[in-house]
């Protein structure tokens, strides 16, 4: 009797031996399958032996799900022939629908469902500790691993699948973006803000950040020499385009620091000017940011002279407007600061026709169609598909616009507001 006790004893402690084991392998299983691949990289980076021991065995999954399979399924069956045997010690008989439904719920509590969650919610605990019997199992276990995968591999070609090369954990922009989106509350929000700017360069073009061409503060070589030099002392600029006539026929560029020279001159004159100008640089206008970023880098340059298909001059393009893409204004307040949107008392605001819509939704956190016409402008009057010779009021999806002022057949002054803000001001105007 003392001996048909201990052999029971002694099975049903090898039974719950087997059933850690198995708990074992169904949490390593999960806990390699759900690490953070980017985090391990960088702790593999860092000297960590866990996520260098799983990194190794992550190159190669089919042989880690093999050895945690084969190990996993031995250890559920030998608990299944244990169970038997304990059966029939206490029944007389191996009863086994009994074994059946409590061998199922043990394993399915203990050593399924439960390791498994845990697993899930900590993977780098379980993980990385794991990962070095694992490595031990792999190894002494390699010829049934290697010959189990090859009988595998062999069916799942002979069903019409074939094996492609394991990228799924390397990132397309998008699901960079996604990611950057969900460590909004991990990263301080102008850092944030920063990583998605750069990810959009690629996606805006040159044409999108330009100042326009009627905007652009140049010296027109053929004017009186009084007015140039009048215009070179006062000018806020550090460059300035010398052209003739237009800005279509551009000498040079001028830089501020170059017109030192000139002062050691007995007489300024103009072939001196011209003669401290350096040549221009033209960029085309679908030049995405990107690229365009590392072309002034590689030039050593800082402005460029922007130019459409046709080799016409639609206007300039400076390092610090890209740069203003990525860091954002070098100001607090952009929209008292914007020289061309003006806030009024009633919450609306005065903008100029030919300011960008890309800069319109950043100044005031819009969300204007930039699609299609790249200026507030070129939007309006896309819309109305003539040039409106009288006010004409606007309603852009979310937005109110009223058109306040055309001059050179160009809209000039555009009213403007959301439609929350005005139905809110008129609700404010009601209950005074």
């Amino acid at each position: 009797m003392n001996t048909e006790d201990s052999s029971l004893g002694l099975m049903v402690g090898l039974l719950i031996f087997l059933i850690f084991a198995s708990a074992y392998f169904s949490s390593s299983e999960t806990a390699m399958m759900t690490l953070n691949r980017f985090r391990m990289k960088h702790l593999k980076r860092t000297g960590h032996a866990g996520a260098q021991r799983s990194s190794k065995l992550l190159e190669t999954p089919d042989r880690l799900i093999g050895v945690i399979l084969i190990g996993n399924n031995f250890v559920n069956i030998l608990a299944a022939s244990i169970a038997t045997s304990i059966t029939i010690s206490i029944f007389g008989g191996p009863e086994p629908l009994i074994t059946t439904l409590v061998l199922t719920l043990i394993i399915l509590i203990f050593a399924e469902v439960t390791p498994k969650t845990i697993a899930a919610l900590y993977p780098e605990k379980i993980a990385y500790p794991s990962s070095y019997f694992l490595l031990i199992l792999l190894k002494l276990l390699y010829p049934i691993v290697w010959m189990v995968n090859l009988v595998s591999n062999s069916l799942v070609s002979l069903l019409g699948f074939k094996p492609k090369p394991n990228n799924s954990h390397q990132l397309n922009t998008e699901e960079l973006r996604s990611v950057v989106y969900e460590s909004a509350e991990r990263l301080p929000r102008r850092r944030h803000g920063m990583l998605l700017n750069i990810l959009d360069l690629e996606n805006v073009t040159v044409k999108d950040i330009i100042v326009p061409r009627h905007d652009v503060i140049g010296i027109d070589i053929e004017d009186d020499l009084d007015e140039i030099l009048d215009q070179i002392g006062s000018t806020q600029h550090t460059r300035l385009p010398i052209f003739k006539g237009d800005i279509d026929h551009i000498v040079g560029m001028l830089h501020m620091r170059t017109v030192a020279k000139l002062l050691k001159l007995d007489r300024v004159n103009k072939a001196a000017i011209i003669q401290e100008t350096t040549e221009p640089y033209f960029i085309p206008e679908s030049t995405p940011l990107h690229t365009q970023l590392f072309n002034f880098q590689k030039r050593k340059l800082r402005m460029g002279m922007v130019v459409n298909e046709y080799g016409s001059v639609i206007g300039i393009a400076t390092l610090e407007d890209i740069l203003e893409e990525i860091v954002g204004e070098f100001t607090t307040d952009l929209a008292s600061s914007s020289r061309d949107i003006h806030p009024q008392d009633d919450g609306s605001f005065l903008i100029d026709g030919g300011t960008s819509i890309r800069e319109i939704n950043k100044v005031l956190s819009w969300q204007l169609d930039t699609n299609g016409a790249k200026t507030l402008n070129g939007l309006l009057v896309g819309i109305l598909e003539s040039i409106p010779d009288s006010a004409v009021c606007i309603k852009l999806d979310r937005y109110y616009a009223e058109i306040l002022q055309v001059k050179n057949n160009m809209i000039r002054t555009v009213k403007m507001r959301e439609i929350e803000a005005t139905q809110k001001s008129q609700l404010e105007s009601l209950h005074d």
